[in-house]
């Protein structure tokens, strides 16, 4: 499974968790949620994904940072998805899944700025045109609205992705988050918090405006559905 695919079924996962927390929260009210409330709606689901997936994120980061000449090389090579998550639960527990669960706590930030981001861009542009609220945009506006809270999002937490990956390392030890946020700083200064930024830009905006795209379009489509048959 490709990093790509991670991130599409983590995002559709994340957006049904979160259409499912706010769709709890606005029923019965007659009045639209507050950016606060969008804002802790989309933590709590960014939460309960990382509970889900945080395996599978070190996982990821073991398989991309391997490289030959570690002591106990035989131990830490890995041969895939499966072979890795069988190998870090052998060699190291539960507790080796769960490496750089605290600073992913604090990414759900990230989610949670995106959802926030995106729900205020699509009122906004629709007030700003007259239409109403919860009006269907099209496929170049919500590509528009993806990519801008996407890159919002990005910009504003990618330093938690870079000490979290970092915590994830085979090959480097660090005593907890103080510790690599400390090392970093004093050995790479700011720009060491930003390494990667571009090409993680690349490689997740295209994914988060189709994902959000196809959403979008096929809950209007089952909205419309279930209108026809009332």
């Amino acid at each position: 499974m490709t990093s790509i695919q991670i991130f599409i079924q983590l995002l559709m996962f994340n957006s049904f968790s979160y259409n499912a927390i706010k769709s709890y929260k606005t029923e019965g009210r007659a009045e639209r949620l507050e950016a606060t409330e969008y804002l802790v709606s989309a933590a709590e689901a960014g939460a309960m994904t990382l509970c889900i997936t945080n395996p599978l994120w070190v996982t990821k980061t073991r398989l991309m940072l391997q490289y030959d000449g570690v002591v106990n090389a035989p131990q830490r090579q890995y041969k895939g998805m499966f072979d890795t998550l069988v190998k870090i639960y052998k060699y190291e527990g539960v507790r080796g899944l769960y490496k750089g669960f605290v600073p992913g706590l604090f990414g759900t930030s990230h989610g949670a700025l995106q959802f926030m981001a995106y729900e205020l861009l699509k009122l906004k542009y629709n007030q700003h045109i007259n239409r109403l609220p919860e009006a269907q945009l099209s496929t170049v506006e919500y590509i528009s609205v993806a990519a801008l809270s996407k890159i919002f999002a990005v910009a504003a937490t990618y330093p938690y992705q870079v000490v979290r990956a970092r915590l994830q390392d085979q090959h480097m030890f660090y005593k907890g988050v103080l510790d690599v946020i400390t090392k970093t700083w004093r050995k790479e200064g700011i720009g060491g918090f930003y390494k990667g930024i571009a090409p993680n830009l690349i490689r997740v905006t295209p994914a988060c405006c189709i994902t959000f795209v196809v959403y979008e379009n096929v809950s209007h489509f089952l909205l419309d559905l279930r209108e026809k048959k009332k």
